[in-house]
């Protein structure tokens, strides 16, 4: 069955040069990319099945050919309790973003079209989405240690691609600031590599987590650790280096966001429990409590930031940060339950920020907006099941038990309780209150959120640029210019209401606010208006009613919905992969 791991790597990149023949259109791009990654994800469901559920430690279906022989390279792949959540993670989310991008009406760039023709390259962005899902399964399965390093940098292009040409009006910055962070990271990264390469003698990964870091001093350890940490610490990202996250997601296209979060930054946490922690494992005791700390100032500044937040997507993206300060906290206890922590924290988060990210993407196409204040409130009454959705994601991210967002975090807080012998018990301690502080203060900010966008008077927000046109640029020559034209609500005004967020009732009186860019966003109490149910179609219906939630966004969302459920009351499914192997890795009995 070794053939599995091989085929998880070839059906996609197939997949994706045969984009680069210039042949078919329309319904034949909605199949083939259904079909690659439906068979990819499916290859990985028999990856799963094989590996079987016995509880033994070690790599299996393994691949080892040689590579580069006068360097001694080798192609060897593998795949353990580990590795292999994630890779079904990878295909499983890329899977379900082409299911998406299959929607229905909207103008998204990320959307494929029925048609011959449709906006946004969608040719272009299928070949790279197949590109980004080889990178990352790869880096999952890769056993050799420059290996891993290729397919940690194949990521790095596509994603650029992917925020550059398909994201928001500020996409080239963002992109440039991605690529330049990620980059330099991978430098370090490969200058730790290399020198563990020549102090062992060896790339491979198996051999060298074997070791625990024979022939290797503790200030080797140590220098190692912490120049492979900080690479890894750029993709995850941790603070203070994660300054590039906020805008890669805000300017990503909904698909590049649910990829970003959802498997490129467990590219980074995973280096910590594959290469890090058992090939340098005095190193990682002498940087344990500076990882802690910088863990827990991840998770408070996360949430203070979230707090701060306007936009949905941004808030998103700054609590990513902590959440993966939390599988960063769980990592530096180096304890089994630390450990299993992290390695639950990584899929937990993964289905929770990749669900969030298709809600809010839903969202900011019906209303043409992700701004908090302009969505106005009142979603519940006027999208239910779309409202619904956002409530169930953000109250898993904020980690109620019974879902799955609770273990990791829950976990990650007792394995602080009781961190690994050597290191500081009252450092932890205080690290495990902050921990607890961060969990408060995470659903601070979701309820906020929650009540400002989901409960009270729904509200129709149009976004008028004729009115920012009406006077000067100032805040407050706008307002009196739009209020001047709201009195009057002239048949062109209502027209204008009517084909963007009318829903087939009449309005109140109409009020004004004024947009981040100083132009003038016009508002209309709508009281108990709906959207027109879950028929068909993409973000609007005929006539310019909102549409609530779509078939095929229920079929992308609806599997994130169940696995959180299940992994939430069924924690075992996921522990009893990770347990046995992090078990190996540290060396507890």
């Amino acid at each position: 069955m070794s053939w599995v791991l091989v085929a998880l790597l070839v059906v996609p990149l197939a997949g994706a040069l045969m984009l680069l023949v210039p042949y078919g259109k329309g319904r034949f791009l909605r199949a083939h990319a259904l079909t690659v990654s439906g068979v990819t994800f499916a290859l990985s469901l028999v990856a799963a099945v094989a590996y079987g559920s016995d509880g033994a430690v070690g790599m299996r279906l393994v691949t080892d050919l040689a590579w580069v022989p006068w360097l001694n390279l080798r192609f060897h792949l593998g795949v353990d309790g580990i590795s292999l959540p994630l890779v079904v993670l990878t295909t499983l989310l890329t899977f379900l973003c082409f299911v998406y991008m299959c929607r229905e009406g909207g103008d998204g760039p990320d959307r494929l079209p029925r048609g011959e023709v449709g906006p946004g390259r969608p040719r272009a962005l299928v070949f790279t989405l197949l590109l980004l899902e080889v990178g990352v399964v790869g880096t999952f399965l890769a056993l050799d240690l420059l290996l891993f390093f290729v397919f940690f940098e194949v990521v790095l292009i596509p994603m650029y691609f992917v925020i550059a040409i398909w994201g928001g009006h500020a996409r080239r910055a963002a992109a440039n600031k991605f690529i330049l962070y990620t980059l330099l990271g991978s430098v370090v990264l490969l200058i730790g590599l290399l020198f563990v390469w020549a102090r062992t003698g060896t790339l491979d990964m198996v051999a060298l987590a074997s070791a625990h870091g024979a022939g290797m001093s503790r200030s080797a350890q140590t220098l190692a650790f912490v120049a492979i940490g900080v690479g890894l610490a750029v993709k995850t990202p941790m603070w203070p280096l994660h300054t590039w996250l906020p805008a890669a997601h805000t300017e990503a296209p909904t698909v590049g966001s649910v990829l970003l979060a959802g498997v490129l930054l467990k590219m980074g946490t995973y280096g910590f429990a594959r290469i890090a922690i058992p090939i340098l494992p005095e190193g990682a005791a002498a940087v344990a409590p500076w990882l802690g700390a910088f863990a827990v100032i991840g998770i408070v500044y996360g949430c203070l930031a979230c707090l701060a937040q306007r936009d949905l997507k941004r808030m998103i993206a700054y609590s990513s940060i902590g959440h993966m300060g939390f599988v960063l906290l769980g990592f530096a206890t180096l304890t089994p339950v630390g450990l299993n922590a992290a390695l639950f924290g990584n899929i937990a988060h993964g289905l929770i920020t990749a669900l969030l990210f298709f809600v809010v993407g839903g969202i900011k196409e019906r209303y043409g907006t992700a701004d908090i204040p302009a969505l106005g409130g009142g979603m519940l009454a006027r999208l239910p099941h779309l409202a619904s959705l956002l409530t169930f994601a953000c109250v898993a991210s904020l980690g109620l038990p019974g879902l799955a967002g609770f273990w990791g975090e829950m976990l990650a807080l007792l394995g602080a309780f009781d961190p690994a012998p050597g290191l500081s018990r009252p450092l932890f301690l205080t690290f495990m209150v902050l921990g607890g502080i961060g969990t408060v203060l995470t659903a601070a900010y979701f309820l906020v959120m929650l009540s400002r966008v989901t409960h009270g008077r729904p509200t129709e927000t149009v976004h008028a640029p004729l009115l920012a046109a009406v006077g000067p640029a100032g805040a407050r020559e706008a307002v009196a210019a739009a209020e001047r034209v709201t009195e009057k609500v002239t048949a062109d005004a209502e027209q204008v209401v009517e084909e963007t967020m009318a829903d087939g009732e009449d309005g109140g009186p109409a009020d004004t606010v004024v947009d981040d860019t100083g132009g003038a966003t016009a508002r209309r109490d709508t009281e108990g208006a709906r959207g027109s149910g879950n028929s068909g179609g993409g973000g609007r219906a005929r006539g310019g009613r909102v549409r609530d939630v779509t078939p095929h966004e229920l079929a992308a969302w609806v599997p994130l919905v169940v696995l959180i459920l299940l992994f939430g009351l069924w924690p075992k499914a996921l522990l009893s992969l990770t347990d046995p192997v992090v078990h190996g890795l540290l060396g507890a009995p």
